[in-house]
């Protein structure tokens, strides 16, 4: 098993080349990106920064955002192989109560390549959160899957769930009597219920706006071919890594923040060598146990 955590970005370029299994670059994704070589990886999973003053972005502009889109989405295309994957979750840039959806501006910069296609808008559904006092709590991201023209790669029997109703049988028909739903399992559709990563999840490390290990695992599950190549150029602690380590993938890393680099690393050494501490993959999420004080109602809320 090899990792690679190294400052040179000349070193990018000769670790990707070699196909190390981890390559991890402490730098600017803006500087590194340009030196990888075109046509190189088949799926990027990330979420970039939001520019909302976290303690890791420089600015609160969505001005910024913008730019900084407009620099990097023309590198990452250029480094996707055709037929490859680009998989964006953003949130919201809130600024004085007001609200705006940054999945409506990556989808203009990246949809201004002609060969870049949306293929989904998933809705990323979480119980927890802010709790807003002038307007409805936010408690939902998205993540914005685009190909390089065509899709090369779906796999849908990898991300199957379980049925809701495993026994149900087709009541009438030349198939009456039969399983009316797939065996495997059903297509997990666009609204994923997964718990985000705060308090005592069992994935928490030190950053604030850490995203579960089951986002990027479903996408590389489903689009990236064994033995091929995931990319996260805003790589923070490391989950995309994490996940592509869980399911056997080589993983191209990037992240400026050295704290975050050296956690990263050693959390996508733990997922080799099967240390990893994750959420499993789509683990039900459980209500809570109505006998625990914690879970009881205010004597004020009962009527």
């Amino acid at each position: 098993m090899t990792t690679r955590l190294i400052s040179s970005i000349s070193g990018a370029v000769t670790s990707l080349v070699q196909g190390e299994l981890n390559t991890l670059v402490r730098g600017d994704a803006l500087k590194v990106l340009p030196r990888l070589p075109s046509n190189s990886v088949d799926l990027i999973v990330s979420s970039p920064p939001y520019c909302m003053g976290k303690e890791y972005e420089s600015t609160r502009s969505s001005d910024s955002f913008i730019k900084t889109h407009a620099a990097v989405i023309p590198e990452l295309i250029r480094i996707l192989k055709p037929g490859g994957s680009l998989c964006w979750q953003v949130g919201y840039h809130v600024r004085h109560g007001v609200v705006l959806p940054l999945d409506f501006l990556v989808y203009s910069e990246v949809t201004k390549h002609p060969d870049m296609k949306l293929r989904n808008r998933i809705v990323w559904a979480f119980k927890h959160g802010l709790h807003a006092t002038r307007r409805f709590s936010g408690r939902h991201e998205t993540v914005l899957w685009f190909s390089k023209g065509d899709v090369s790669a779906f796999d849908l029997d990898a991300v199957r769930v379980p049925q809701r109703y495993p026994g149900k049988r087709h009541y009438k028909g030349p198939n009456k009597g039969s399983l009316s739903g797939n065996p495997l399992g059903k297509n997990p559709g666009d609204v994923w219920d997964i718990p985000n990563v705060k308090g005592k999840h069992v994935e928490k490390a030190e950053h604030p706006c850490q995203f579960p290990v089951s986002i990027p695992q479903t996408f590389i599950r489903a689009l990236c071919p064994k033995g091929g190549i995931v990319m996260d150029p805003f790589m923070g602690v490391g989950s995309t890594g994490v996940a592509a380590g869980l399911e056997a993938r080589c993983f191209i890393g990037i992240e400026l923040d050295t704290k975050y680099a050296k956690i990263a690393s050693q959390r996508i050494r733990d997922a080799r060598e099967g240390r990893a501490v994750v959420r499993p993959l789509n683990q039900p999420v459980l209500d809570p146990n109505p006998t625990q004080k914690v879970a009881q109602r205010p004597a004020h809320f009962r009527g």
